[in-house]
């Protein structure tokens, strides 16, 4: 995809990623890019940076009715969506002992928003005869998210969906690709390392952590080679392929790293 001239749309983008694929989009000369987000003053003040191509918009990506006033909106304004990233996601940090609504939360954010997302604007773009969908999935979505079940779970589900998606109607035109980066210098990772947490001192330990500039970097060059797989990191491929030809290795090495890191936790007060 080239992305001079095209209108895009992009969900969380309030910050992190989505605020540097908004950058980025407009840089390569995108003609329109519609940030969405739930906090409409951040999503504002994110547009303003990026300029006039830009717009930001109050939306829950994890509902359905909510996306589709916002890709209906966005056609009206610009006459089609060319791409769009569903980008929005959350993390849990807990086990399988999270709450069922801390689980609902996940599914709803980081697997439905990306289905409600493909059925709204999947009619437009078959209509036209092509568009692209980008799925921010993580690392976690083809390896394992130590640490954190629901991202886990549903991040591997994410995957699953943008792959079946793009089976299914890249024949028409349509391509996907999953945005599967591993260490990213956000909150979501801050925070973690912050308080020590596990899932984010697996993350720092396991390859370098990028900006989410560089993220976009890579974002925008596996788009205009129309990957399905794009790894801002490129030794997740070794890793998955590790992980694809011993799994009982590759956890066995997951556990390894686990211990060490516990080992070097500072003894209580």
């Amino acid at each position: 995809m080239n992305l001079t001239d095209r209108v895009v749309v992009i969900t969380g983008g309030a910050g992190g990623i989505g605020a540097a694929l908004a950058r980025r989009f407009a840089a390569e000369g995108a003609a329109a890019v519609v940030l969405a987000d739930l906090d409409a003053r951040a999503t504002a003040a994110v547009a303003a940076t990026v300029g006039p191509v830009a717009r930001g918009v109050a939306v829950d990506a994890a509902d359905e009715g909510q996306v589709r006033d916002l890709v209906a909106d966005t056609e009206r304004r610009y006459g089609r969506i060319d791409l769009f990233c569903a980008n929005a996601g959350v993390a849990t940090g807990v086990g399988i002992e999270a709450p069922d609504a801390d689980w609902d939360r996940a599914w709803r954010v980081n697997v439905l928003a990306h289905v409600y997302a493909a059925r709204a604007v999947l009619p437009g773009m078959l209509a036209r005869g092509g568009g692209h969908l980008m799925h921010t999935c993580s690392a976690a979505g083809v390896l394992t998210a130590v640490g954190d079940a629901p991202y886990t779970a549903t991040k591997h589900a994410a995957v699953g969906l943008a792959e079946w998606l793009a089976v299914t109607y890249r024949d028409q035109g349509i391509r996907v690709s999953a945005l599967c980066p591993q260490g990213v210098d956000t909150p979501m990772l801050a925070d973690g390392l912050a308080t020590g947490h596990l899932a984010a001192r697996v993350i720092a330990a396991s390859g370098p952590v990028l900006t989410p500039d560089q993220v976009a970097d890579a974002a925008v060059a596996g788009l205009a080679e129309e990957r399905f797989l794009i790894l801002p990191h490129p030794e997740v491929a070794g890793y998955a392929l590790r992980r694809a030809q011993d799994p009982d290795g590759w956890q066995a090495g997951l556990r390894k790293l686990v211990r060490r890191l516990r080992a070097a936790d500072p003894p209580p007060a």
